[in-house]
């Protein structure tokens, strides 16, 4: 019985993750939206845009630092022939970073009262790292969902594999 708990438990992780990145879309798609609507009149607003578009970036870059020092380790070891997945994974975040390293750069350069130009610029900026964002969550579901759903290790937690939790805090 005690066992059947822990594989309930292990099984979810896949499901944990899907929900993190699910959570993780929503703010994205929040963020774009905001800029789409014009929802950023005033310095307030613009400061209200900036600061949500950061915590998408902290959230997702602590994602990423769990999944670096504790999934993909876990998953390399109990399944070496994902280690070519895994590096794949680990080469699409590292532009992912970059990119999001600019669109936060860009956030900061928005001035308190931006025109047209200025979201349609931000907005552009944000498109491309949307994308490889969505085709990197896909990917990785894809691929390491079931892993993570045989993976045997009862001493790993959610937040410990992902660096978040599924509600993201």
């Amino acid at each position: 019985m005690e066992r059947e708990r822990g594989q309930e438990r292990l099984a979810a992780f896949g499901t944990e993750l899907i929900a993190i990145h699910d959570h993780l879309r929503q703010e994205l798609a929040t963020v774009r939206q905001s800029l789409q609507d014009g929802h950023h009149d005033g310095p307030g607003q613009v400061h209200s845009l900036a600061a949500h578009c950061l915590a998408f970036c902290s959230a997702l870059d602590q994602h990423h630092s769990g999944e670096d020092s504790s999934a993909f380790p876990a998953l390399r070891q109990e399944f070496s022939d994902l280690a070519p997945v895994i590096t794949k994974l680990e080469e699409d975040r590292a532009l992912v970073a970059s990119i999001l390293q600019r669109l936060n750069q860009l956030l900061g350069e928005l001035p308190t009262d931006p025109d047209a130009q200025d979201t349609v610029r931000v907005t552009g900026e944000l498109d491309g790292p949307a994308a490889i964002i969505e085709s990197h969550f896909t990917f990785e579901e894809r691929t390491i969902v079931t892993a993570l759903d045989a993976l045997d290790r009862p001493d790993l937690t959610a937040r410990s594999l992902f660096g978040i939790s599924p509600d993201c805090r």
